[in-house]
């Protein structure tokens, strides 16, 4: 390279270090126009291009390249193939890769010449539909990642890029036209001068799953970076609890972020780079069991890949499950994927969304409406490379979802009308009996939202400590499609006395035998429970038509799923004691509350220690 070729090569480094990057491209083409047989201009100038996106001018600049360099055909083939396949010339790159494939790197070849037969084949099918950028009131000179949305619809939350530098979450309302209002930080909490993003909101509104970044634990190990966290809000435009985070059978040192929970509150779809993976990010799950989460499970090879997986979300339909992919072939960059659960631990081998929804820039973290008929989802294709959007598109008949509705309403008791949270709802299939769906009733309004599939029969059961159990029926079919199912239960006092004689009922007889009482965050028995425990049981152990309830309840600080395995660990905890003693477990029924019985003031810890207890009742 000549000294005037030499001294723009030199000054193009310099700016691209200063992150000027238009004008350390315009410096290397007067650099390449000096020195045009020479390829250390052509590889950068190229690669930058390629970087910032600019597909066309990287082809030009690797052709040029192919053309003047000494053995340019050969040595410059791959990145002018992977340009090619960028800017959608998928026949020429097919050729180029046909030529100059070799044994030594095939696996790459390979895997261009699979993108190559992808694009080609998605061109020619692609869908009439194109994504439309959601405007100014949603879209900003920053970053717009991870929508996210309740199955009403009326709420858009994402995650913006502040300055490019501080992630928050914000929400966008739905107004009376159908159109966005202007989105709005949702605020501390849940947000904070560190990185929170990638957010999901529950089908009812009300818990707010993200990830927080920048987190130190004072040992610098128990927590990594980046961990996933939850929020919970009463009421809809309510104020947001301080977040609480997962547990370390979720949160490691690796990274975990980008959560998904699904429908039936079951599991929780999330991403790591914990080892045990297929390579890069992968998408993990754990599943939600006797109060607690478990080891989560890797979603396997149909999913994950040597690349990364990244942004799952499950579908209101529990069956489809929407992800983010970079080793999957596919447009170039990340392309979004779907996958249909067989069973809970298996899943169809992923499948593109195809063009124009994917594209040679990166797509990426998606989510359904209720519906299924439009797709939310973030993209550069309209500005420089990470500078994202979010679009929306109406989803094909053939990447739509199973269509589904919901159920919502209240529970109240019948005679004083006052809302009861902490209700336990069951949903199950009517024929077989199975459980479907287990939800507790709201902790501040007493409500309830499930989604349902249609054409189905389903039997409800509701049941609140001290309260007559509740069942139903009903079939949900295609109506409730546009008209969601309003469906309030009333519970009676399981001490309730008609005022009619001739329709008494037999008032329960359950004695307290003891209560146990816990410190903050505690589960673990003391000596004394353990002789108490001993000293109320033993007169009982003989007689076998005994049954035992064990009810725990916590306080209402932290939040309710917290409170709720909390509550079901110490459940556990006295259950265990009491089979040691030689009571049949078929004898015992425990289940934690969480925080659905006060029975004082929380405003004093002596409130507070009095509210975190264990109930042991003995019944026949």
């Amino acid at each position: 390279m000549n000294k005037k070729a030499g001294r723009y090569f030199n000054a193009s480094v310099v700016l691209k270090s200063k992150k000027e990057s238009d004008k350390a491209c315009e410096a290397m083409e007067l650099a390449i126009k000096k020195a045009p047989t020479t390829p250390d201009g052509y590889s950068m100038l190229g690669q930058w291009y390629y970087e910032a996106h600019r597909f066309a001018d990287a082809v030009r600049v690797f052709r040029q390249a192919s053309s003047q360099c000494r053995n340019g055909a050969s040595r410059f083939a791959k990145p002018l193939a992977r340009s090619l396949l960028a800017s959608g010339q998928a026949d020429n790159a097919l050729q180029l890769i046909n030529i100059y494939a070799t044994i030594s790197d095939s696996a790459e070849w390979n895997h261009m010449r699979l993108q190559a037969l992808f694009v080609r084949e998605a061109m020619i099918n692609a869908s009439p539909d194109k994504p439309v950028n959601l405007g100014p009131r949603i879209n900003s000179e920053d970053p717009e990642l991870f929508p996210s949305m309740a199955v009403d619809s009326q709420n858009l939350f994402f995650t913006r890029r502040v300055n490019n530098m501080d992630e928050d979450l914000f929400r966008a309302k739905l107004d009376s036209c159908g159109g966005w209002l202007y989105a709005r930080n949702i605020g501390d909490p849940p947000n904070t001068p560190n990185q929170e993003s990638s957010q999901f909101i529950s089908a009812d509104g009300h818990y707010l799953f993200f990830t927080r970044c920048e987190n130190q634990s004072e040992d610098g190990w128990t927590q990594g970076g980046c961990d996933l966290y939850m929020t919970y809000r009463v009421a809809n435009d309510s104020e947001w609890t301080q977040p609480q985070a997962f547990g370390a059978t979720i949160n490691t040192p690796a990274y975990e972020g980008m959560p998904s929970l699904s429908p039936d509150n079951r599991e929780l779809y999330f991403v790591s780079d914990r080892a045990g993976g297929y390579g890069g990010y992968d998408i993990w799950i754990s599943r939600f069991e006797d109060g607690l989460w478990q080891m989560p499970v890797n979603a396997g090879p149909t999913i994950n890949t040597p690349g990364n997986e990244i942004a799952p979300y499950m579908n209101a339909d529990n069956q489809t499950l929407y992800f983010t992919s970079d080793g999957w072939p596919g447009m170039g960059g990340t392309d979004i994927f779907m996958s249909h659960k067989i069973n809970d631990s298996n899943y169809t081998k992923a499948r593109n969304l195809g063009y124009p929804i994917n594209t040679a820039h990166d797509e990426k973290s998606e989510c359904v409406t209720l519906d299924g008929k439009k797709l939310y989802f973030a993209s550069d294709r309209e500005g420089p490379a990470g500078n994202y959007d979010i679009y929306e598109v109406p989803l094909p008949g053939n990447l739509k979802p199973i269509p589904v509705s919901y159920i919502y309403g209240v529970v109240y008791d019948s005679i004083s009308k006052l809302r009861l949270n902490y209700a336990m709802i069951y949903i199950c299939n009517a024929k077989t009996g199975d459980t479907l769906y287990q939800f507790p009733s709201n902790r501040g309004d007493a409500s309830f939202l499930i989604t349902l599939h249609l054409n189905r029969t389903y039997a409800i059961h509701a049941w609140h400590v001290s309260y007559t159990s509740v069942s139903d029926t009903f079939e949900f079919d295609k109506q409730y499609l546009t008209d969601p199912m309003v469906h309030n239960i009333a519970m009676i006092p399981a001490d309730y006395v008609p005022p009619s004689p001739e329709d008494t009922q037999k008032v329960v007889t359950d004695s307290l035998l003891a209560t146990l009482h816990f410190d903050v965050n505690k589960v673990e028995l003391s000596d004394s429970d353990k002789i108490n425990i001993r000293n109320v049981i033993v007169p009982y152990i003989a007689d076998k038509s005994y049954k035992f309830q064990v009810n725990a309840y916590t306080d209402n600080t932290g939040t309710p799923m917290i409170n709720e395995q909390l509550s079901s660990q110490r459940a556990r905890q006295v259950s265990k004691q009491i089979i040691s003693l030689g009571i049949s477990e078929k004898s015992i029924i425990a289940k934690g509350w969480g925080e659905a019985k006060m029975i004082t003031t929380n405003d004093t810890e002596e409130g507070r220690r009095m509210n975190r207890r264990v109930e042991l009742t003995i019944s026949k």
